[in-house]
């Protein structure tokens, strides 16, 4: 299977005053179907075989099959079926993962995956009823179903990573995020989007979350609002954000008879779960396993696309795997901590700078996209770089 092209939505920050907040999540997601068929007029819409469209809160205007709704509202033929996939954070990671599995089964050549997450209109776990059981089993701790606590329960397993580390990789992802912004390589995967308000008409076409010039003095007073005295600050974590991602991915043969670039094509993956009060460490066992599975190992990985929920969680990994935090090879246009995290649509972000990595590094020969997911998972994807120079390198 082969990574095509991915595009996204500008990433707003959730709320009355957010970009997106009187901007429905389906239209989102129409514009990013409709920018991939754009940008690739060789590709006939009725070739398309599926969309996947993952959403964490699938109701209202992220609910009614979504996949199917989206892809009509795009335009697509009335012949091209969709579905709505959840998995949290890792849904998009999961739509694509699960239609890249049809393909190398047989049953599809080109489809798009993606994902939206307008947390404005639907704050996370909406309408969710928790089974009671959960706690009063003590199945779970009461902190496994906040996010934030889990961060704060992953400090405390890991001493070695302290709130300054955190301050540090934040201050980190804004920086770089802000240099890819400035020399002009985030805008190529972006769509614009019109957006309404009480003023009127506009048009989103930048993120709306990074903080260009934070300090590491900047985020060292910020509150914690998890734990009295605790780590996790607004500023060491992704926010609340909307957006939506897609992506086309095909059969490599399909590709070839359409004429179809290649960006990147799929090794393996896998998922693995964990103590949910700890779901940051997900993409830990989740990578071992994909590498594994794959014959390779760490050292075989030249670029690392690691989303950032908590700047802790991302911290966990490279220590695991013994890499610095610092590392250039680790989200080297930033990540989720400058330009948002929309749970479900985030994983096709991840892919999509990868591929744009790999244009540039010839010399790196494999990548992985990484996440962790809500109640206890963590999701791992490698790709190799069809622009590898065997003499270049890693």
């Amino acid at each position: 299977m082969v990574f095509v092209d991915g595009v996204r939505t500008p990433f707003g920050k959730a709320g009355s005053k957010g970009q997106y907040a009187q901007t429905r999540a389906d239209d989102m997601v129409v514009k990013v179907i409709r920018e991939l068929l754009r940008r690739h007029p060789e590709l006939p819409a009725e070739r398309i075989d599926e969309v996947a469209i993952a959403a964490t809160t699938q109701i209202g205007d992220q609910g009614l099959t979504i996949g199917r709704t989206a892809a009509l509202l795009a335009g697509l033929p009335k012949s091209v079926p969709g579905f709505a996939i959840d998995r949290m954070c890792a849904g998009a990671m999961t739509a694509v993962t699960t239609v890249s599995s049809g393909i190398a089964f047989g049953a599809y050549d080109v489809v798009i995956a993606g994902g939206v997450e307008h947390m404005g209109n639907h704050p996370m776990g909406e309408g969710v009823d928790p089974n009671p059981r959960f706690v009063s089993d003590k199945l779970v701790d009461p902190s496994a179903l906040v996010m934030g606590s889990t961060a704060e329960n992953l400090h405390d397993r890991y001493p070695s990573l302290t709130k300054e580390r955190t301050d540090a990789y934040a201050a980190l992802s804004q920086q770089r995020y802000d240099e890819a912004h400035r020399t002009g390589k985030i805008a190529p995967d972006l769509v614009p989007v019109s957006t309404r308000s009480d003023e009127g008409w506009g048009l989103a076409t930048t993120d709306e979350p990074p903080r260009p010039g934070t300090t590491v003095e900047d985020l060292a007073g910020l509150k914690t609002p998890f734990r009295p005295h605790g780590r996790v600050t607004p500023g060491n974590a992704a926010g609340l954000n909307d957006g939506a991602t897609g992506a086309l991915l095909a059969d490599a043969e399909t590709a070839a008879e359409l004429g179809l670039p290649v960006g990147m094509r799929m090794v393996g993956y896998a998922f693995a779960g964990v103590e949910p009060e700890v779901m940051g460490v997900g993409p830990v066992p989740s990578t071992e396993k994909a590498l594994q599975r794959a014959g390779l190992s760490i050292d075989d990985i030249g670029l690392f696309e690691i989303n950032e929920a908590f700047a802790v969680q991302v911290l966990a990994f490279l220590e695991h795997f013994g890499i610095a935090d610092d590392d250039p090879r680790v989200n080297p246009w930033g990540g989720a901590i400058a330009c948002g995290h929309p749970l479900a649509s985030s994983g096709v972000r991840l892919m999509t700078q990868l591929s744009r990595h790999f244009e540039q590094h010839p010399e790196v020969r494999y990548g992985i996209t990484t996440m962790c997911i809500g109640i206890g998972m963590g999701g791992t994807v490698i790709w190799e770089n069809p622009n590898y120079n065997a003499g270049g390198g890693q």
